[in-house]
């Protein structure tokens, strides 16, 4: 009986675990698939052993320290012990994926990594994991090939999911008229994040800077994204009293129609960039989290589009530097400098030109199903 368990961590890798189960289910329908994941892998097919809903959660709290190790020990001795896969499908998640790596390697079960942890930019020491722990990588940027060979970890290049499962560009006129936007006036969307801590961080100064640009720029729209995976208590919890539109699970059409864009750093600044919408990077979190990473950090660049284009293109503002007015400044910049605005939307779009047009599921599916072929 072909068997197959796979972890994730977060409603991205949630996303895409699902999009590789379909393609996976159209090469060999008889594979038996669960896992810890959320709603997406469910609507495909997958057997859930744990919703990871709680899992992304970040913290050094004893609770959720100790939550992340009792699922882990759970989700090992489920897999080793009864379930007994032929292979583990690990998605992202690094921090948690790396650790139970080991024992499924040890108890003689095939381990796959599909988007595996970036350590190109931070934790090189990661890498010796992944070479003793992990029996292949299916990465997803094309210079990511390169390291892992060097290194003489299996790895095959499966391109990044986002170049063929992001819809096609909104229509803009229809968008604005259901959410009732003047389509003579530019919008300005704001992404704040899809973790409670970024909305806690990062949300205020957000909303503070809309109303400064609003202020300062009359015409000016603006509407703030809401994160699926968050609640709408959470959500108005940060919002506290504000008229501006809150739109919940329309982000890829948001960023589409939007004129500028001001984003937490993630993978939402890669789908930006696939779009060619000029946006901002503003992050900040814990002053702890944030020595820790300066100490790990490979790059000194934070988003996806400026590390794959290998220069500064989006303006990263980080840390201490967040602030209502340097946000303010840059986005008046990409809004009404026309010649600054052109050569960004021209520079997004040869990042875009860089990543390959494979379809990413469906290569980390066919590398799967290998294990069950002979």
């Amino acid at each position: 009986m072909k068997k197959l368990f796979i972890v994730t961590g977060e409603y991205s890798g949630d996303i895409h675990a699902s999009h590789v189960v379909k393609a996976l289910r159209e090469l060999d329908s008889d594979i038996i698939i669960e896992g810890v994941g959320g709603e997406n892998m469910k609507s495909a097919g997958v057997k859930l052993f744990a919703d990871h809903g709680k899992m992304g959660s970040v913290g050094l709290s004893p609770q959720i320290i100790f939550n992340h190790i009792m699922l882990g020990k759970r989700v090992v001795d489920y897999v080793t012990k009864e379930f007994k896969p032929d292979a583990v499908l690990l998605i992202d998640y690094g921090g948690f994926n790396l650790r139970v790596a080991g024992f499924f390697k040890k108890a003689g079960i095939k381990v796959l990594y599909y988007i595996p942890p970036q350590v190109w930019a931070s934790r090189k020491g990661r890498i010796k994991k992944i070479k003793k722990n992990v029996d292949e990588v299916l990465c997803i940027f094309p210079f990511e090939k390169n390291l892992y060979e060097s290194c003489g970890i299996k790895v095959h290049y499966c391109g990044h999911p986002l170049v063929s499962q992001l819809p096609e560009r909104a229509n803009r006129d229809e968008f604005f008229e259901k959410h009732g936007f003047d389509k003579s006036r530019k919008l300005v969307s704001i992404f704040p994040g899809s973790r409670v801590f970024e909305l806690k961080y990062l949300m205020n100064v957000f909303v503070k800077t809309a109303q400064n640009l609003q202020k300062r720029h009359p015409e000016l729209q603006f509407c703030i994204s809401h994160a699926p995976n968050l609640s709408d208590e959470v959500y108005d919890k940060f919002l506290k009293k504000t008229d501006f539109k809150v739109i919940k699970g329309e982000n890829q059409a948001l960023l589409s129609v939007s004129d500028a864009l001001i984003l937490a750093s993630g993978t939402v600044a890669l789908e930006a960039c696939l779009y060619q919408t000029p946006m901002i990077i503003a992050y900040r979190g814990p002053w702890l989290f944030y020595f820790i990473y300066l100490l790990v950090r490979c790059i000194k660049r934070v988003s996806l589009p400026n590390i794959i284009g290998g220069k500064l293109i989006v303006p990263e503002i980080i840390q201490g530097n967040v602030n209502v007015n340097k946000i303010t400044c840059e986005i008046e910049r990409l809004l009404y400098d026309s010649a600054y605005r052109e050569n960004n939307i021209k520079e997004l779009g040869e990042v875009k030109s860089l990543l390959s047009d494979k379809v990413s599921s469906r290569e980390a599916a066919m590398e799967v199903a290998k294990i069950y072929q002979g």
